[in-house]
């Protein structure tokens, strides 16, 4: 069958590439067209129509100054699906866009398909009236989706979380420590802060700063950059340049930088997942323009009590949220303070972390959607 694959950002690209690798393993004659990345480019063994890192824009303001730019992407994706006719359109995260592709789909009876749902649960919540109508099937990657798909009438099934399945896979071919440093030019003898400022260009320039000035207040430390796949490191070293300091970034490294590091200051998202499966206490931040009002409309517009994964998935305060304007060196500081040394907020921390694992099940989340796409493909054969 053929398959119309969007992923907007590098953790869909992940995802995207793992439930591709699961859809050829279901369907040998998988045919694929996709935006997204290189890691489903390698699964798929061509160029995304648009790769992920042209998308990338977060924020009313910045989609606003690009907005000709995003429709003339929805322009292209539109004018493939016609051209292409897929027998399914498979949608990851990226609602703003994949959304508005769902109902194009719609229109023209290709069945939908959403594996990992938009966050509506935190906010937007009248998304929920454009799924039903929309998505022909929602797999879920958060055991808590269910239950709040369920009080809007609407069932999704839960298949397990593709982050588990790749930490399980990539810390097999981590190296101990001393081999770590020694491989990537770094000093043996100082332990690690990982500084994990996101994907996108926007959330570097916001965040990187503010995590870099927290870090050097522990010079026996060495703050270490994990590098966005799509991100040259000349952006990273111009952020830095007014602080006058030059760190060394790693890419495609972030997994096993993060297993080392002592602690890590993470820009909120799909990262504060993988640090806490990867038992790294953590701070995690999201500063944007750092304004205290719009704060307050952010908060007024926020439906949960949290905002990051581990606490979400928990329902409890596992790790620290600081956003926006409480975003600050001295605010991740403080925390660094508890988190570096072996005190007991550290050791709650790594508590919540376990009782966050045993809510994620081991179970194959790509196998699971892949085999329930094809299924509803043949149940629902168009003759």
């Amino acid at each position: 069958m053929k398959y119309f694959i969007i992923a907007g950002e590098a953790s869909g690209d992940l995802h995207g590439a793992q439930l591709m690798a699961a859809l050829k393993k279901e369907d040998s004659e998988a045919q694929f067209r996709f935006l997204g990345g290189d890691n489903m480019a390698q699964v798929a063994g061509m160029k995304p129509l648009i790769h992920y890192r042209d998308m990338a824009y977060m924020g009313f303001v910045e989609v606003a100054k690009h907005l000709t730019t995003i429709l003339g992407f929805m322009k292209t994706a539109r004018r493939a699906m016609l051209e292409w006719h897929p027998d399914a359109l498979v949608l990851i995260d990226y609602p703003s866009f994949n959304l508005k592709m769902a109902k194009f789909a719609h229109e023209r009876n290709i069945p939908a398909f959403y594996f990992i749902s938009p966050k509506v649960w935190v906010w937007k919540e009248y998304r929920v009236k454009q799924i039903k109508k929309y998505i022909a099937r929602m797999f879920s990657i958060l055991p808590f989706e269910q239950e709040f798909y369920r009080r809007h009438d609407y069932d999704v099934e839960y298949v397990g979380n593709p982050t588990v399945k790749e930490i399980a896979q990539a810390s097999t071919q981590f190296h101990d420590r001393a081999a770590f440093a020694r491989l990537n030019g770094l000093d043996p003898e100082k332990p690690i802060i990982a500084l994990v400022p996101g994907s996108r260009r926007k959330e570097i320039h916001d965040n990187l700063p503010t995590m870099v000035e927290a870090a050097l207040r522990h010079p026996s430390f060495q703050a270490v950059i994990a590098g966005a796949p799509s991100i040259d490191d000349t952006l990273y070293h111009a952020t830095l340049l007014p602080l006058g300091v030059r760190l060394p970034v790693l890419h495609g490294k972030s997994f096993e930088l993060v297993h080392h590091a002592r602690a890590a200051i993470v820009t909120s998202g799909t990262a504060t997942l993988e640090a806490a499966l990867l038992r790294t206490p953590q701070v995690a931040c999201y500063r944007m323009n750092g304004k205290k009002y719009l704060y307050k409309f952010y908060r007024r517009l926020l439906k949960g009590k949290y905002v990051t994964l581990p606490n979400l998935i928990t329902d409890a305060a596992v790790i620290p949220e600081l956003l926006l304007h409480q975003c600050t060196p001295d605010a991740i500081d403080s925390w660094l303070q508890q988190l570096l040394p072996d005190t007991a907020r550290r050791q709650a921390m790594l508590d919540g972390y376990d009782r966050m694992a045993r809510l994620l099940t081991a179970k194959d989340c790509t196998a699971s959607t892949a085999s329930g796409i094809i299924q509803y493909l043949h149940s629902h054969a168009r003759h």
